[in-house]
């Protein structure tokens, strides 16, 4: 048995640690988007944890992760691979050197127009799509802010002795069309490995997620240029031994466009991957940071799960939630208001994620639409 070590980890990754087996689960800090992120406090109290792998999975601790693995020589993806991958300028850059034709217009924003409006505003580093937003005319361009979330980079940077990143900027990005899909996968002694391709699908008339389904809907071929254009990208990132996932907007014709790169697991993802294909995400991770080869077995998958997320689009007093269940994330509680709680987008407050498997999309649908309206009915929102 071997000792692994969670860095901040959420109650998803410690539910998921609990089903797989063969290691001995050490847990440093609690979860990032809680608060009260130090990363030096967290790196020497880590740095005192038997280990034979370290993983984070999200963007912070998942940066924090790698410094613990270089400073204890540990398999991992370094430091400098991570800021490649979260610093979205740098990533943009290395991106357009590796696939061109895949990557949207981009420049960083210092004041004035890049390129004419429409186009959208990002953080250089963000969550969540928080701080995004379409512009649609000059008087909307943001200011540098700074503040917690992006001060934790800049100290991460400097423990890991890296210069010349700015985390307070904005980047603009030219809209693409198309529908939006996540391919997942790692890199193991430069070799990357696709695990699959999930389609998101948003609230109507709305840019948030209200589902994430698994496998996707695309044909094979289409699916193959997504994991060939991942792989030109990851490698440019000078990215190894962790997994990633990529998110792309894929039109009805034309070359699929890179949205994001993410140097992390897609967690939400890990119950709809074992639910189709009978292994979970989590497994693989922890035998890859612990040096060894996830070796993922490509197989049809059985069925179609999706993963449902819950959502409000007004603010509210939570006075009641559902009771806990089996398989279900209850992303508030009672006594606050929504926007006192959680992790959001600016449109709107999360609720719940939860997810569903069936032998097909549309059986897999019926059974989250109804779960969902039962749990609605267990909220109370005033």
């Amino acid at each position: 048995m071997r000792d692994l070590l969670i860095v901040c980890p959420s109650a998803r990754d410690l539910a998921a640690a609990s089903d797989v087996s063969g290691y001995r689960v050490h847990v440093v800090g609690h979860d990032a988007d809680e608060g009260g992120f130090d990363p030096a406090a967290l790196l020497a109290e880590a740095e005192r944890v038997p280990a034979a792998g370290v993983v984070g999975s999200k963007d912070r601790s998942a940066l924090l992760a790698a410094l613990v693995a270089q400073r204890r020589a540990l398999p991992g993806p370094t430091p400098a691979a991570l800021l490649s991958c979260q610093h979205k300028p740098t990533s943009r850059a290395l991106q357009r050197a590796a696939v061109p034709e895949a990557v949207p217009g981009f420049a960083e924003l210092d004041g004035v127009l890049p390129f004419a409006p429409p186009f959208f505003v990002k953080p250089v580093v963000g969550r969540l799509s928080q701080g995004s937003f379409r512009l649609e005319r000059a008087e909307q361009l943001p200011r540098p802010v700074h503040d917690a979330y992006r001060e934790s980079f800049a100290r991460m940077a400097a423990l890991a002795g890296i210069d010349g990143f700015d985390f307070d900027g904005y980047l603009a990005e030219r809209i693409v069309e198309g529908d939006e899909v996540t391919l997942e996968g790692y890199v193991f002694a430069g070799e990357v490995v696709t695990v699959g391709v999930t389609d998101s699908v948003y609230y109507p008339g709305t840019r948030s997620f209200e589902r994430f389904e698994y496998p996707s809907r695309l044909p094979r071929a289409r699916l193959d240029e997504l994991a060939e254009i991942a792989r030109r990208v990851v490698s440019a990132l000078g990215f190894d031994g962790g997994f990633f996932n990529v998110e792309f907007a894929v039109p009805e014709r034309g070359v699929p466009q890179v949205i994001e790169v993410n140097a992390r697991i897609a967690s939400q993802f890990a119950p709809l991957v074992r639910a189709t294909q009978g292994r979970s995400t989590y497994d693989a991770l922890f035998a890859l940071v612990c040096g060894d080869d996830p070796a993922w077995t490509r197989r049809e998958p059985d069925g179609v799960a999706v993963s449902w997320v819950m959502r409000v689009f007004e603010d509210a007093l939570v006075e009641a939630v559902p009771e806990p269940e089996p398989g279900l994330e209850l992303l508030v509680g009672p006594g606050r208001r929504l926007s006192e709680q959680g992790v959001n987008d600016s449109a709107s407050f999360r609720l719940a994620i939860f997810s569903e498997h069936g032998e097909t999309r549309a059986e897999a649908l019926a059974r989250c639409r109804r779960r969902s309206a039962e749990l609605l009915r267990a909220f109370a929102l005033r």
